[in-house]
């Protein structure tokens, strides 16, 4: 697993990337992996949210990784939610199709109610953003932990043929669609931000992490490209195969990993507590619905949880857990930092306090390390 991109800023260079620090987890060592090409394909980061669609690898990393490199980024508090995701303690990440709801599903309170109607005139056809928020609008008002999607009026048969694998996972887990609905809850989906990036994927629109300045005298530039998901481009792959041959210079010299005095932990329980904290309050401070009480309150506390972080990373051994607790931690502060400057209701970023659209926002959020988020 990554453990940090290596620039050469860090070591008193100019600011290019060549490679990164990696996490051998089966010797429990960290290894220095020098690259010409360094391509973050690092997934989404859904598991930023308490309940998410995504799998458990999408804890953010590259996101992450190039923030604290130094690269911008941009657009963070549009996160799409699926308002349908199948809600059991011990299943994970199970999405229930909205094509259930083209068939005629009905969502449901715990009593029986249909609240769609109330919230759009399409009721259970509404578009995606609109039905997620009013599931959550709905969940918070009761204080349930999740709605009922009802396709009882259906034959056992028809289900059965229709929807055979949601049919059978739902069945897995003792619920039997035939007979009664469906439990569901929204859960993040799609993170619309990420690594400011040109058009190959390359560098940043705007100059901020200049990967083509050469490294020294004149030797081939060593790149960093970021690849869909974690970033805002999608030809990084293009990109990076027109430059697949470049780089024949000299390798930098660049210090392997020091651990110092870090010594394995006895305190695991911090990263499981500081794991769920996170997880938990972006779900509710920073969910499909905001205001900026909530947002403030939620950048308080991921202040004070990364300080904890900060502390237990340089004084124990770094494991797969810690680092992906740092990555949850560090993008759960992006998009928070996003969503405050965003001064109005945009698509996936939706506030109370700023319900109506501002033509004159229609700007990307950027987030640098060092500057703080603006709108550019």
């Amino acid at each position: 697993m990554a453990v940090d991109l290596i620039t050469l800023s860090k070591f008193g260079g100019p600011d290019v990337c060549v490679g990164a620090y990696v996490l051998d987890t089966q010797r429990a060592v960290v290894i220095t992996m020098l690259a010409r090409q360094t391509v973050l394909a690092t997934g989404g980061a859904g598991k930023v949210y308490l309940y998410t669609s995504n799998p458990d690898v999408a804890t953010g990393d590259g996101i992450a990784m190039a923030y604290r490199a130094g690269a911008e980024i941009a657009n963070m508090e549009f996160y799409q939610f699926h308002p349908t995701v199948l809600y059991h303690p011990q299943a994970k990440s199970f999405l229930i199709s909205e094509a259930l709801r083209g068939e005629g599903g009905v969502l449901r309170l715990d009593d029986g109610t249909a609240f769609m109607k109330k919230h759009h005139p399409m009721a259970d056809l509404a578009p995606r953003d609109v039905v997620a928020r009013a599931i959550d609008f709905e969940m918070k008002r009761t204080g349930e932990d999740c709605v009922w999607l009802d396709m009882t009026h259906h034959t056992a048969d028809f289900l059965r043929q229709r929807f055979p694998n949601i049919y059978a996972e739902c069945i897995r887990w003792g619920i039997d669609m035939t007979e009664r609905p469906i439990p569901v809850v929204p859960a993040a989906h799609f993170c619309c931000g990420g690594v400011d990036t040109d058009a190959s994927g390359e560098r940043p629109s705007r100059a901020s992490w200049r990967s083509e300045r050469p490294p020294a005298r004149g030797s081939t530039a060593p790149t960093a490209w970021r690849a869909t998901r974690c970033s805002r481009a999608w030809c990084s792959a293009r990109g990076g195969a027109l430059h697949a041959e470049a780089g024949t210079g000299p390798w930098p010299e660049v210090p392997d990993w020091d651990i110092g005095k870090a010594a394995p932990s006895d305190e695991a329980v911090v990263i499981t507590q500081n794991w769920d904290e996170v997880r938990r309050l972006m779900w509710n401070y920073v969910g499909i619905v905001r205001t900026n009480r909530r947002l403030e309150r939620a950048q308080r506390r991921i202040a004070l949880l990364q300080e904890e972080i900060r502390e237990y990373y340089w004084k124990h051994l770094v494991t797969q857990d810690m680092l992906e607790l740092r990555n949850i931690a560090t993008v759960a502060e992006l998009i928070v930092a996003s969503a405050l400057c965003r001064k109005e209701s945009r698509g996936l970023h939706y506030t109370l306090d700023h319900q109506e659209t501002e033509p004159t926002l229609a700007r990307d959020s950027v987030v640098k390390r060092g500057v703080g988020a603006h709108l550019r």
